[in-house]
């Protein structure tokens, strides 16, 4: 008979080699992006890992994201897993999963209202434990490059239209594009994603999460800001989070007054361009929205020629009842924010 051990915390090396070792271990799953969310305004994450045999077979990183504070907190927490569940394909690491799960939700009813995972991988062969777990499956879209060519090859496959505007964009003196490497570069990354995030009725993160990132992984060579000017300006950034042999597409945002140098455009190829020529093997997108919805983000992503794949997300609602609610205080905070 199998029995398993659940935790909420584990040696460094530990966790490391799990991680690391497992094929379908990501940069949400690691400990460096856990210290990053400890410190980040707004962010709550918690460890849980299952053991059998002494030895780590499952492991996830909820993380209580409260977009406002005071009254409103219970209106406006989600816990997301960013980087899904991991675990062991094995009876062990099923078996571990589901016993991880089952005591993530009595200990975790109250603690917002619905939690979703995140799959970035394919996790078909889990949804029967995910479902008797009362984590529904809803389809949702992402779409990843191989880099696993030259550069050239690469850009070959990006839409004729975008390839003219990058060529166009490249050949313009007036724009300058570049690492971002200095922590007083952060905030011109951050009025960037501003305004684009403002334009969507999104809200952003605090910035103390992008210094966190950049102070966490930026040492670790996990995490890229690259950044476009046109004649000094800050126009456009692009937040990568690197890991193993993957580029993650974090954070974006362009100054919409820099359209005829398309900035954006630009510093996503020379994002890609750098990554394939530093060996790494996949971009990806960090999702597409869902199928059936209108998703703006997905046709500049759709532009460069990647594989669209739908791993989906399982969401389990802690707070059936207040479900309706949060949805008007959602509405409420998009309204207090952004008009």
């Amino acid at each position: 008979m199998i029995s398993a051990t659940i935790v909420n915390s584990l040696p460094k090396e530990t966790w490391r080699e799990f991680v690391e070792n497992h094929p379908a271990g990501n940069i949400f799953h690691t400990s460096e992006m856990f210290e990053v969310w400890e410190r980040a305004m707004g962010y709550y994450p918690k460890l849980w890992a299952a053991k059998v045999d002494s030895k780590v077979v499952a492991l996830m990183i909820p993380v209580i994201n409260t977009l406002v504070p005071g009254m409103l907190k219970l209106l406006t927490s989600r816990t997301i897993v960013f980087g899904g569940v991991l675990y062991e394909k094995s009876e062990k690491g099923k078996h571990g999963l589901t016993k991880m799960l089952e005591a993530y939700q009595s200990d975790s009813r109250w603690a917002s209202l619905f939690t979703e995972l995140r799959n970035l991988s394919d996790v078909s062969d889990i949804q029967t434990i995910l479902k008797e777990a009362n984590f529904h499956y809803e389809e949702h879209l992402n779409y990843l490059i191989k880099l696993d060519y030259s550069a050239g090859d690469v850009f070959g496959k990006i839409g004729a239209r975008t390839r003219k505007n990058i060529r166009r964009g490249m050949k313009r003196s007036a724009l300058d594009i570049f690492e971002a490497k200095d922590r007083s570069q952060i905030p011109a990354c951050y009025d960037l994603l501003s305004q684009s995030y403002k334009n969507a009725s999104v809200p952003l993160p605090d910035i103390s999460l992008f210094y966190a990132a950049y102070e966490i992984l930026l040492p670790r060579r996990m995490i890229d800001f690259t950044l476009a000017k046109v004649n000094g300006e800050a126009a456009a950034v692009s937040v990568e989070l690197l890991y193993k042999d993957v580029v993650y597409g974090w954070y974006g945002g362009v100054d919409r007054k820099f359209g005829k140098y398309v900035p954006g455009e630009v510093v996503m190829w020379k994002v890609l361009e750098r990554s394939c020529n530093q060996g790494y093997q996949v971009y990806d997108f960090g999702g597409a929205g869902k199928p059936d919805e209108e998703y703006g983000v997905r046709d500049f992503k759709a532009k460069f020629g990647g594989d669209l794949v739908c791993f989906g997300r399982n969401t389990w609602t802690s707070k059936p009842l207040l479900l309706a609610a949060s949805e008007l205080g959602y509405s409420l905070v998009r309204r207090i924010l952004f008009n």
